[in-house]
């Protein structure tokens, strides 16, 4: 990474905590990644050599940045959806000012709708952060786009409210398809590989 991306995203970083510690209504809040998870995301794509990555919860690209840049090296591509289309409109702005644009597809809509539309095993690692309340639902597509031998990075395992994750942190250790640890990095991210076959571990 060089120079201007990383003002850039010290720059996306330092606006998002100036607008949230303004802005009362959670939706319309930014709610970034910490730095150290957005350098803990880009060693991950990296490292497993990802070249596609999936994204719930765009917000304004600061956590896409870091994600597209990791990509760049090997051309791969990115799929980010987000609810709201003012923070898509910042975030393409963002990717755009990053020269990273061409390894995003960035989508408005409802994530559990988009999940469906998505091919099966097409992705070597998803990324969620957004509405933790809807994670579980999601969970059946999630498990479905996730190729064998991906990564599942859940944001926000440690705090500020853990238990609205328990329910599906439950259902994924539950379903013998997965190895995971909950990483003591920024807020807290959980991390789970599928399995490259679906043998339970006690079987």
């Amino acid at each position: 990474m060089d120079d201007r991306l990383s003002r850039l995203l010290e720059e996306i970083y330092e606006s998002g905590v100036e607008h949230d510690s303004k802005t009362a209504d959670h939706a319309k809040r930014m709610l970034n990644i910490t730095p150290d998870t957005g350098r803990f995301l880009s060693i991950l794509v990296r490292a497993v050599r990802a070249e596609r990555v999936l994204e719930i919860g765009t917000s304004n690209g600061y956590s896409t940045v870091w994600i597209a840049d990791a990509l760049r090296q090997r051309n791969g591509k990115a799929v980010s959806v987000e609810v709201s289309r003012e923070k898509e409109a910042m975030a393409r702005s963002n990717l755009e000012r990053g020269g990273l644009l061409d390894f995003v597809d960035l989508h408005v809509a409802d994530a559990g709708v988009f999940l469906k539309t998505l091919d099966s095993s097409s992705f070597d690692l998803v990324f969620m952060d957004a509405a933790r309340t809807q994670y579980l639902s999601y969970w059946e597509d999630i498990d479905r786009v996730l190729r064998p031998g991906g990564i599942l990075v859940v944001d926000n395992a440690i705090e500020p409210k853990p238990d609205e994750l328990v329910d599906l942190f439950t259902r994924v250790n539950g379903s013998g398809r997965y190895t995971s640890q909950i990483i003591p990095v920024g807020k807290g991210e959980f991390l789970a590989t599928k399995l490259e076959t679906t043998q339970l571990w006690n079987s």
